[in-house]
């Protein structure tokens, strides 16, 4: 499978559950701002609400930086309604829940395990003009760290705002970064 990195996302639209309303979420909606799409298996299951719980109480801080959270399963927006309704930890989810009970959203970022129509655990990191920055696939059974999440989008949103720097193992905001030249060669 060629990769998606720096690709142009595909046209989608699908219905998302969010503050209490349904509302129409396509691939036009992530454009024009740093966009995070967080796939996961299935609602009413065990590792999928403490990653978005955890995306829950760090939510603040990707606002902050311009940056909108989409959670996705081929679950429907009825469905995640439901479990918003029931689940205190789902309940404080303030980012859009898309429904992609057609799996198309999930085949259009490779995470579609088609035997069963779930999703795998993928992450991606869209940039305003649409282009996928980062990509993170897990096993079903690893769950993912928001702060991790934080500090690679803070990562990307560096070098696509600093051209000819880049940003080495662990970088966090406000060290040191790299710049590529021909002096540099061996010297790390």
């Amino acid at each position: 499978m060629p990769s998606l990195i720096n690709t142009e996302i595909k046209p989608f639209a699908v219905t998302a559950f969010h503050n209490g309303k349904f509302v129409e979420v396509t691939e036009a909606s992530l454009k024009g701002k740093w966009s995070v799409l967080f796939f996961y298996p299935a609602d009413f299951t065990f590792v999928c609400p403490t990653e978005l719980g955890d995306l829950a109480d760090n939510y603040a801080e990707f606002q902050k930086l311009g940056v909108e959270i989409y959670s996705v399963s081929t679950d429907t927006h009825f469905t995640h309604k439901a479990w918003h309704d029931t689940s205190d930890t789902i309940r404080k989810l303030q980012f859009p829940m898309i429904g992609d009970p057609t799996q198309v959203v999930s085949r259009n970022f490779g995470v579609l395990i088609e035997e069963n129509g779930l999703a795998e655990r993928g992450t991606f990191v869209i940039n305003p003009e649409g282009r996928i920055q980062v990509i993170e696939i897990n096993a079903g059974n690893i769950g993912r760290n928001a702060q991790e999440l934080l500090r690679k989008v803070k990562a990307a949103q560096y070098v696509a705002a600093h051209p000819g720097e880049v940003c080495p193992a662990k970088w966090k905001e406000g060290e040191k970064t790299l710049s590529p030249s021909l002096d540099l060669v061996g010297k790390i």
